[in-house]
């Protein structure tokens, strides 16, 4: 049996779930992360009034279940150290390192081994690649004009920056995404004006949040089928299936359902009919991620909020010149305007057998088999890669089920039948060819959102989620080249 030694990209969720794989296994292996700790988005997200929109218990691992959850949608600052705890429990310190950002991949045809340079200067070698880097990393900062004229703060919600006060100030915010929504919403208790700028509203489906009390933490760490119980809610995934059907059928139930549930929740919860006018989307429901929030239609109608729908013309050294020559005085803004969706590994230069570089093969849009892997990419493989599910989904759920997927093909390694794995080029020409023409009959065709890549074609998984747990049983190994 051979010895694999694995390098893993990225410490966020996907990155901890192959380290603690790998060390379950007692296997040779090492993380490089480019920041100074765990936890990815939820380490690099800083900002007011982050949440979670999936329920704690199923945002979790399997194998490590959190009895200590305090509320039903836990807080970013929540779930990083949710990450910290995982990582200590398992003992990864000493096969991690930080502030170590990848800037090369190159697979040797000699040795049939990847070449891993840091931008520090390290240099590692390794039988297995796993991309473990997520997509909501790298900021989208809009071209406003004028935007460095500002006289006061300005930065990327994905920058916050802790030692600007907020309290007592105008601010305001840029972007009506989750972000946009979270930040209006914990911002209106705090600031003497808030405006939230945006270009289009969102239908907002209605939640509700809870704090777990000590007895019930104390349950969970008695009994813990009370958490997976949480965890495998029938009614919980029974809704999940039904917008997930909505999303493929713009003709189904299950979107009128969805569309009817969001549209009672904008016309009860909006007192003045002039707001609700504003607030009221053109588009079908779902075509954008769903948002799901319990108190944002109650801070827009704070008497120090405004929703602003006119564009932007220019930022100045005092605020916001809007199209219609109005001035919104401000003393910070926020960009909660997302993240450049098509970077995944990049700009990490990564080149496959006989050279071939990641950037040309996704000169178009970036896609891989079922999410995990590329053809010419011998033994890299990618977790929560592009097309993988993404909605609403919890991510822990397609990561942990990709790893299984990629076990057996990392059993052909170890086991000597192999020295190269990667996708077969026809299979990967057929799974693309199937997925776009699916995706483009999905109702997030129907309007623009980060779901969409260079071409304007969703990039997702365009089928039910049963039929990805089915995808994701076994792979086919006719699907793949192996030598």
């Amino acid at each position: 049996m051979r010895k694999l030694r694995s390098v893993i990209i990225g410490a966020g969720m996907s990155g901890i779930l192959a380290a603690v794989k790998l060390r379950e296994r007692g296997e040779d292996f090492m993380i490089y992360e480019k920041g100074p700790g765990v936890g990815g988005t939820w380490r690099e997200n800083r900002y007011p009034g982050l949440t979670c929109d999936v329920p704690s218990h199923c945002y979790t691992y399997s194998f490590a279940p959190n009895p200590d959850w305090s509320k039903f949608y836990a807080d970013g600052r929540e779930i990083e150290g949710y990450f910290q705890s995982v990582f200590e429990r398992y003992g990864l310190a000493d096969r991690a390192r930080f502030n170590a950002e990848v800037t090369r991949c190159e697979f040797s045809d000699t040795d049939s081994r990847w070449h891993i340079e840091t931008a520090d200067g390290q240099r590692d070698t390794a039988d297995v690649v796993i991309a473990a880097t997520g997509v909501l990393h790298h900021p989208n900062i809009p071209d406003v004009p004028g935007l460095q004229s500002f006289d006061g703060p300005a930065f990327h919600s994905a920058r916050w920056d802790e030692q600007v006060a907020v309290d007592g100030k105008r601010v305001g915010v840029i972007g009506n995404g989750s972000t946009g929504v979270q930040l209006v919403t914990a911002l209106a208790a705090r600031c003497a004006k808030v405006v939230h700028f945006q270009r289009s509203p969102q239908w907002i489906m209605p939640g509700a949040t809870f704090e777990y009390t000590p007895a019930q933490r104390e349950a969970f760490r008695n009994d813990p089928s009370l958490m997976h119980a949480i965890r495998n809610d029938e009614a919980y995934f029974a809704a999940l299936r039904r917008y997930t059907q909505g999303l493929l059928n713009t003709e189904s139930e299950a979107l009128a359902e969805t569309e009817a549930i969001v549209l009672k929740n904008l016309e009860d919860s909006i007192r003045d009919p002039v707001l609700r006018e504003k607030l009221r989307p053109s588009y079908r429901a779902a075509c954008k991620r769903m948002i799901v929030s319990w108190g944002y239609y109650d801070a827009v109608q704070s008497p120090v909020v405004e929703v602003e729908r006119v564009g932007i013309e220019r930022i100045e050294p005092n605020g916001v010149r809007l199209r219609d020559g109005r001035l919104q005085r401000l003393d910070i803004i926020v960009l909660a305007t997302g993240f450049r969706t098509d970077r995944f590994i990049r700009p990490t230069c990564v080149a496959g057998r006989g050279g071939v570089r990641l950037d040309d093969v996704w000169s178009e849009r970036p896609s891989a088999f079922l999410g995990v892997s590329i053809p010419e990419f011998p033994n890299f493989f990618m977790l929560n890669g592009p097309t993988s599910p993404i909605t609403n989904i919890s991510l822990f759920d397609v990561a942990e089920r990709q790893w299984e997927y990629m076990t057996p093909l990392l059993e052909l390694l170890r086991s000597g039948e192999a020295r190269e794995v990667s996708a077969a080029a026809g299979a990967m020409a057929d799974y693309d060819a199937r997925r776009i023409a699916a995706a483009k009959t999905t109702v997030f065709a129907a309007c623009t959102s980060w779901y969409l890549d260079p071409q304007g074609v969703p990039s997702i998984w365009p089928w039910a989620y049963e039929a990805y747990i089915e995808a994701m049983r076994a792979p086919v190994l006719e699907d793949y080249e192996i030598r």
